[in-house]
């Protein structure tokens, strides 16, 4: 079964954007069965909004004042919306045809859902990354006005004007679709790297904030060991806060327990920045703790 080059699927695509013309156009181009897609920029400098208008999206340009909402929670409150369902995607993202007749199928049911989870298929320097545990699924697939994204504690001096790790939470049953995304970015490893780093310092305020207060913020998605795939990994996440050794711990999760290693040198170094990610998010709340 396929997508026809003239069938619309009754979504409309979300895409919050900044400087993305490396990863923008492949992105779009994979859209051509949305209704409609909408592009959620933020004052980018490159040829971003150019390259979006060209594909006939249509562009908001959003601007953050601080605290919640972000990018895509703004997008949700306040644009209309011509379909039931949203997909929401970052530009390093790619829809493949097999992903689109899922989406087609249960968008044109009579599921109850109001919510899937799709895989984030997650490719590093030119690899698909089958093994080593680095994709993982997230709430993408939401029913308009059935989803929020978590309003976690505000972080101080917070300049990050997306959501990143912050969680949907859906109000109904959750699915869950099968074929992955296509998740690559082609902005080479020193911007991959500064990308993380700066995550690395959001995520150590959230991180000095619940170990203070024993809460992310005031609406979260709740930590459940036999959760959906979301509430798994913050529950995994909890746990591994407070562990010693942290980083080696993930540095062997992905390397050899999910069997990273059998991918080569791309397992290796992807385990080796996520080892280092955590080990700096961990250095940056030690900070925190002595300026207080």
């Amino acid at each position: 079964m396929s997508i026809s080059n003239t069938e619309t699927v009754p979504v409309t695509v979300l895409l919050a954007v900044r400087n993305e013309a490396a990863n923008l156009e492949r992105c779009l181009r994979a859209l051509a069965p949305a209704q409609r897609v909408f592009v959620i920029d933020s004052g980018s400098t490159d040829q971003t909004v150019v390259i979006a208008a060209a594909s006939g999206a249509v562009v908001h340009q959003f601007h953050h004042e601080g605290g919640y909402p972000k990018k895509r929670q703004w997008a949700l409150e306040n644009l209309e919306f011509p379909t039931e369902w949203v997909l929401m995607l970052d530009a390093d993202e790619v829809v493949p045809e097999q992903l689109w007749v899922e989406i087609s199928r249960v968008v044109q049911s009579l599921e109850v859902h109001s919510g899937y989870l799709i895989r984030k298929g997650f490719h590093f320097l030119g690899h698909r990354m089958k093994l080593g545990g680095f994709s993982h699924q997230a709430v993408l697939l939401v029913r308009a006005g059935k989803a929020r994204f978590e309003q976690l504690i505000e972080v101080p001096g917070d300049t990050l004007d997306m959501e990143v790790h912050e969680r949907v939470i859906v109000d109904g049953p959750v699915g869950v679709l099968t074929t992955p995304l296509i998740h690559e970015d082609f902005k080479g490893l020193e911007s991959y790297i500064d990308k993380h780093n700066r995550y690395s310092t959001w995520e150590a305020h959230l991180r000095y904030r619940l170990l203070s207060t024993g809460r992310y913020g005031s609406e979260s998605v709740e930590p459940k060991l036999f959760g959906n795939a979301q509430e798994r990994r913050r529950w995994l996440k909890r746990l591994a806060v407070r562990m010693p050794g942290e980083p080696l711990l993930w540095f062997l999760y992905h390397f050899v327990f999910r069997l990273g290693f059998l991918e080569g040198r791309p397992g290796f170094i992807a385990s080796q920045i996520r080892a280092q990610y955590i080990a700096n998010v961990r250095a940056k709340v030690f900070e925190l703790r002595q300026q207080r």
